[in-house]
């Protein structure tokens, strides 16, 4: 079984924080994201592949079995458990297991690959009845693409998975890099073991009008001059549609308001909501004419 290098697809070493994984996994994401590379498969390929890393070192407990049995490290209890049995049998396992001394610091690849890699799961059967051995089936790793306004839906989706039509409702306020597991729609088990899982990555795509931050958003809107200093009315951007908000008189470029409920869904909260952060940019006026630019003389020396 290939090894799956995760601290090199992400670009940082075995000695590398948690804060030097996530810079590395936002700068990398960045320049490989799907809707920076339309059509490009290769930069699709490693974009999937930065995010299993991520999923993978990002997590403290998933790092720490990462490191001790490299891409294989969702089965290390299996293993753990599989070697305990091996080491209290007199026989031992026959076939594939034969010989093993599953000593600390083994590359496991071959020993996986016995357990996991092969239909029907590859073990080798003893006087004992080892098909008592069950160990569960591969885990399937999915992306699910969606944009800003689609996360803010409930919505079903339909997943083929090993020939099975499986249909998930996916709720309003999911995340950017969010992970669901569909427990037993994995591939099948071995010697009667459990299904495997299937986790779903979210990948959310970034809205031109609005900013996430949780369940937050951020947006700006362009106001003239005159309404900045008069006051007035401004038609505002929401996930539901526009919203028409008063502008007070003298306000400052930069002036941030907050619509309290038009943010976000919060996640498996329903009727929950975050808040929409409006900044205002003022624009200045462009191409006066001379009565124009007399009258700002007034104000200036007024």
């Amino acid at each position: 079984m290939a090894y799956i290098d995760y601290y090199k697809i992400l670009g940082v070493d075995k000695s590398a924080t948690q804060d030097d994984i996530k810079k590395a996994y936002r700068k990398q994401a960045r320049k490989l994201h799907p809707d920076l590379n339309p059509n490009d498969k290769e930069a699709e390929k490693q974009f999937k592949e930065l995010n299993e890393a991520n999923e993978v070192l990002s997590n403290p407990e998933n790092r720490t079995k990462y490191d001790k049995y490299g891409e294989n490290w969702k089965h290390g209890e299996e293993y753990e458990k599989a070697k305990q049995q091996y080491q209290n049998q007199n026989e031992g396992f026959a076939g594939d297991f034969s010989g093993a001394d599953f000593g600390e610091g083994e590359d496991f690849s071959d020993f996986f690959q016995s357990m996991f890699g092969n239909e029907g799961g590859g073990l080798g059967r003893s006087s004992r009845g080892s098909a008592s051995n069950k160990f569960k089936g591969r885990d399937i790793q999915a992306d699910l693409n969606l944009d800003l306004k689609d996360a803010g839906k409930t919505q079903q989706q339909i997943f083929d998975i090993n020939g099975k039509k499986v249909r998930i409702t996916i709720p309003a306020g999911v995340h950017d890099g969010q992970q669901i597991k569909l427990k037993g729609h994995g591939n099948p088990g071995f010697n009667g073991g459990p299904s495997g899982d299937l986790y779903i990555t979210f990948n959310i795509s970034p809205n031109p009008d609005f900013e996430r931050a949780g369940d937050d958003l951020k947006s700006k809107v362009i106001i003239d001059l005159y309404t900045a200093v008069l006051g007035g009315d401004v038609n505002i951007k929401t996930l539901e549609g526009s919203v028409k908000l008063k502008v007070k008189p003298e306000t400052q470029n930069g002036t941030t308001v907050r619509l309290k409920g038009k943010g976000f869904p919060v996640y498996k909260k329903e009727g929950e909501f975050g808040d929409l952060f409006v900044t205002y940019e003022i624009k200045l006026p462009t191409n006066l004419t001379e009565k124009q630019k007399a009258l700002f003389e007034q104000l200036k020396n007024s």
